[in-house]
């Protein structure tokens, strides 16, 4: 057929090292391996993503394409990987996310009243205050990490939490005597 003669010509110019004859057999395939993407993620935009992977990844193992092969179906095979690594990344991070729910039950059965809540209240800081605040009292960062995290000095840090802290509790109606 002539239209894998046209890959091969191009799969060979590729090779050689041309970018313009890759760009092109992507655009000719790119459609597939979309399609593709998208009937095996069913979504959209992740399906996009890993589009945009594969034909990175394609570009650097164009060497290793034989003559003959079928560019479409090599494009998807690449791409079919790059979905089931997609997969198990997700699976690994849902695993770490319910073992951390799991460790910090008080935010994970939080009220949404109380998230709102606690969110206006944030909101209501400094940004530099924010950001200490979010560091330290709920991403568990020591002051000293979070002071190098924001290039701000040790004792501003530690000062910034320490306001916030209260302004928080403040904000929220909590005595800090119960805390």
């Amino acid at each position: 057929m002539i239209l894998e003669g046209v890959d091969e010509a191009l799969v060979a110019a590729a090779q050689a090292g041309s970018t313009d004859a890759f760009s092109r057999l992507v655009d000719r395939h790119q459609q597939a391996v979309r399609g593709f993407l998208r009937r095996a993620c069913g979504d959209w935009a992740l399906a996009d993503d890993l589009a945009q992977e594969t034909f990175l990844a394609a570009w650097g193992r164009i060497g290793g394409l034989r003559a003959g092969a079928s560019v479409r179906a090599w494009f998807c095979g690449i791409a079919y990987r790059k979905h089931l690594n997609a997969r198990r990344s997700a699976s690994r991070s849902r695993l770490r996310e319910a073992a951390w729910q799991a460790d910090h039950p008080s935010v994970a059965g939080a009220a949404a009243e109380d998230r709102i809540a606690l969110d206006k209240a944030l909101a209501g800081l400094a940004p530099d205050q924010r950001a200490c605040v979010a560091l330290c009292l709920a991403a568990d960062f020591s002051h000293a990490e979070a002071s190098e995290a924001l290039g701000l000095p040790l004792g501003t840090v530690k000062s910034h939490v320490a306001r916030g802290r209260a302004r928080l509790l403040s904000s929220l109606g909590v005595d800090d005597d119960a805390c």
